[in-house]
């Protein structure tokens, strides 16, 4: 295939030279109506390059197939049999998979350390969840995923569950054993799917982590936004192997996804898949030599410790490292991650991508230079010189590991849809939840729908929203009640 094209951009351009004048939507005709107060902060290309696929890009018929090409040329650059764009985020890209393999009332095996949107994924689908738990990693506070045995006990206890879905990388860069996965999972006629939206630019360089498709997963979404170079809701499904039909797939796409898909990112896809075939090695390349720098001055700070491949990788931890993801635990600082990043935004100008209770993360992409590197490291060693002056905030009492692993009691369909009333927080314990309680970041809840709240759990969610942990899904933000399957007397 001649990936020197890029299908959506080209009939972009075209659409733009041609001058065309639309009578449909969008109601701002190509940035004629936009408020100048608007355009002036977002840039008036934005609106000019806001067009409909359909009688836009594309003829009535779309018989020119421009999104189809830049489909199958996005397949052949990752090596999967079919490749389809998504416009509304991984969130929507995994419940879609989810629905793809598994209906209502039927079983799905599914990694606990999941994000938010796939708990949401099974409440919306009426799938009956199976968990299958991660490593906990004690010292560090983290979850790493799941192990091939891990997958292999739980489909020998639910023989009749249709799939797996495995989440790898994490947000830390941990990843998980995708081979071994993909074949317990293919040993019993099962397909598996990676939710690799933190693995976009896997594909594209032999040094990083091995990619879902390489490794033999059925369907895997990613989140190009993430670690790629198109716009924010930009994702991917790629499909290989006859486990999971692409013509479902893209009917439960369908029915899920929206009807006014966006062309800013199609395009975007399309010229991030361009770039990467073109040049993704050597861009690649100098973004891990860049994270190797940045990893090596931070190692040398007094109080962080980064999180490196040796500590990481090993039985019962992680299968491999994204070296692009540097990873440093700021404990040594007497403060937490979530006051790091604070502070950092606050004094420096510097967003880190993640922060928990523990540690703050930056993500390391082809995009960076020289001069966000000397910003990153600079950030760094102010933060250690500023730490000492930083509030003394009551401490987040983490749990043990075995006391994340809640009972799941109820469907969480049922719970989440059912009769619901709220309780005090020392109320909560031994009742079954109603909500998603998810810190943010990561995104990944603590409390799922359905399952027994445990005192624990509650001690640990309560102590981090007064150390200033975020918990936007919860109904009570404050954690002073929590929503609850209610009880008939």
């Amino acid at each position: 295939m001649d990936h020197s094209r890029a299908p959506v951009l080209e009939a972009l351009q075209d659409f733009r030279r041609r001058g065309d004048v639309v009578f449909g939507p969008p109601g701002h005709k190509q940035g004629r109506g936009v408020d100048p107060r608007v355009a002036e902060v977002v840039g008036l290309d934005v609106f000019r390059s806001d067009v409909l696929t359909l009688n836009g890009l594309d003829d009535r018929r779309e018989s020119q197939g421009v999104l189809d090409r830049a489909q199958e040329l996005m397949a052949d650059a990752v090596g999967a049999d079919r490749a389809f764009f998504s416009t509304c985020g991984s969130s929507l890209s995994v419940k879609t998979a989810m629905l793809a393999v598994a209906g209502p009332g039927e079983k799905l095996l599914l990694s606990r350390n999941a994000h938010k949107s796939v708990i949401a994924g099974v409440v919306v689908n009426g799938v009956e969840p199976v968990w299958v738990h991660p490593k906990f990693d004690a010292e560090r506070h983290m979850a790493h995923p799941p192990e091939p045995d891990d997958v292999r006990r739980k489909l020998e206890e639910h023989p009749d569950a249709k799939g797996m879905l495995l989440i790898t990388p994490t947000e830390a860069g941990t990843c998980a054993d995708v081979a071994g996965v993909a074949e317990v999972c293919h040993a019993y006629d099962v397909p598996l799917i990676v939710d690799e939206a933190w693995g976009a630019h896997l594909p594209f360089h032999p040094d990083l982590p091995v990619w879902g498709i390489d490794a033999g997963a059925d369907l895997v979404v990613t989140s190009v936004h993430k670690m790629g170079g198109a716009i924010e809701q930009s994702s991917v499904f790629h499909l290989q192997y006859d486990r999971v039909s692409p013509e479902v797939l893209k009917q439960r796409e369908d029915l899920l996804g929206t009807t006014s898909a966006s062309s800013l990112v199609y395009a975007t896809l399309d010229g991030w898949r361009r770039q990467m075939v073109e040049q993704g090695r050597e861009l690649l390349d100098g973004a891990m030599h860049r994270a190797a720098r940045i990893r090596k001055a931070a190692s040398e700070l007094p109080g962080i410790a980064v999180m490196g491949h040796d500590e990481i990788v090993g039985a019962g931890l992680a299968a491999d490292l994204d070296p692009l993801k540097v990873v440093m635990d700021v404990r040594g600082l007497g403060v937490s991650g979530m006051q790091a990043a604070e502070w950092l935004r606050t004094e420096c100008r510097v967003d880190v991508g993640g922060s928990d209770t523990c540690r703050i993360s930056a993500s390391i992409t082809h995009a960076d230079d020289d001069e966000t590197e000397r910003v990153l490291v600079d950030a760094l060693r102010a933060l250690v010189d500023g730490a000492e002056g930083m509030e003394r905030r009551p401490r987040v009492r983490l749990p043990e590991p075995p006391a994340l692993e809640l009972e799941q009691a109820r469907l969480p369909r049922d719970a989440f849809f059912g009769e619901v009333e709220h309780v005090a927080a020392k109320d909560a314990v031994g009742r079954i939840a109603a909500e998603t309680i998810s810190p943010y970041p990561p995104g990944v809840p603590v409390v799922a729908p359905g399952e027994v709240i445990e005192a624990e759990v509650v001690e640990y969610l309560r102590s981090g929203v007064e150390h200033g942990m975020l918990i936007p899904d919860a109904a009570d933000p404050s954690l002073g009640t929590f929503r609850v399957v209610a009880r008939h007397r």
